[in-house]
């Protein structure tokens, strides 16, 4: 019996964890209630002890991130977070979606850790896994709580997010922005809002994401729009036309990288591809790999985000000439590093 697709979910099936010897049901029958075609989403509470990570790799511009929630209910279908959904003994297909783990106690853990004489200032992402302003975010308000705490401290955040809902904290991120202390960064994948509804079900619209990178730039925010990810034989073409859409809507910069479907992520992704585009599913696959020696993921540090290859040169070509037409002149703002500083020692004084 063929199965149903799940409106409203990237992905569409189940693998099994690779930590344990659990086999996940790839069905979606036993998922449906008997009058919906949706898929419940679950939230459930963990209590971490810690909640700020140290980021290993060379290829991020940044060496600390913070992420309020595990597994994201927006469902982009090739998100390289599916696979951290693996280490809560989850399935990094649709439960990465389904079951959102979060955590409350997240504004607790931030104060210790900046209160801390040890800990010093530095930019700390919001978020470098999932997003933090997911839906989960619009009634448990985790992110806004954080955001609190960094502005009591005076302490630098960057915020990456393809959820309009950043727009909801506007007063508190200039507060930050008075201080120099906030970067925003906005993902656009697509001007295709048909594609967008298919590869990222439940994240925002690409018009509202428009309209959230304009109002940030109106209200003096720096705000970077990530064209991100670059999918060869599917939106890739598209590379030049969002850098100057963004342009025009207020954006300071640009950044890209290309896809990479690491772990089950691939075989997510060739499912998704069988249901939604099976006419261009070799295609689209063969073009993959041809930018990552052969494989559909990549994990080389240099080479992971930009790949290699004709196709790999040509986005990264395109990239190039958008940034040379549309943002020659962009600049970034440093973030202040030395008020968190001076703030906390006031305080000790205090003492």
């Amino acid at each position: 019996m063929k199965q149903p697709y799940l409106k409203g979910r990237g992905a569409q099936i189940n693998p099994p964890n690779r930590f344990h010897n659990l086999v996940y049901d790839e069905g979606t029958q036993h998922l449906l209630a008997e009058d919906s075609s949706q898929v419940p989403t679950k939230y459930i509470e963990v209590y971490p002890k810690t909640i700020i990570n140290k980021v290993e790799s060379p290829d991020l511009p940044f060496n600390y991130s913070m992420n309020p929630y595990q597994g994201c209910e927006h469902g982009c279908v090739y998100c390289y977070a599916r696979n951290t959904h693996q280490f809560w003994g989850y399935s990094a297909g649709l439960e990465f979606e389904q079951t959102i783990l979060y955590k409350k106690n997240a504004p607790q853990l931030l104060e210790k850790k900046l209160k801390s004489p040890r800990w010093k200032a530095e930019p700390i992402m919001l978020s470098g896994n999932t997003d933090c302003y997911q839906p989960a975010e619009n009634k448990l308000q985790i992110t806004r709580a954080l955001l609190k705490v960094l502005l009591k401290y005076r302490h630098p955040v960057g915020i990456i997010t393809k959820n309009s809902l950043i727009l909801r904290d506007l007063d508190i991120l200039q507060e930050l922005n008075k201080y120099d202390l906030v970067k925003t960064v906005i993902t656009v994948t697509t001007l295709d809002d048909k594609l967008r509804q298919f590869l990222e079900p439940r994240a925002s619209s690409m018009a509202s994401r428009f309209k959230t990178i304009q109002a940030l730039s109106n209200a003096d925010i720096p705000v970077t729009a990530m064209i991100s990810p670059m999918i060869p034989g599917l939106n890739e073409h598209e590379l030049i036309p969002l850098a100057k859409k963004v342009s025009t809507v207020g954006a300071d910069n640009i950044f890209y990288s290309l896809v990479r479907l690491n772990g089950e992520i691939g075989r997510i992704f060739e499912d998704w591809l069988s249901k939604n585009y099976p006419d261009r599913k070799d295609k689209v696959l063969s073009k993959i790999r041809s930018c990552h020696s052969g494989e559909l993921g990549d994990s080389r540090f240099g080479k992971r985000m930009s790949g290699e290859g004709n196709i790999a040169q040509i986005i990264k070509d395109q990239y190039k000439l958008a940034k040379k037409i549309y943002f020659k002149d962009a600049i970034s703002r440093p973030y202040n590093l030395e008020l968190h500083e001076q703030f906390k020692t006031g305080q000790l004084k205090l003492f």
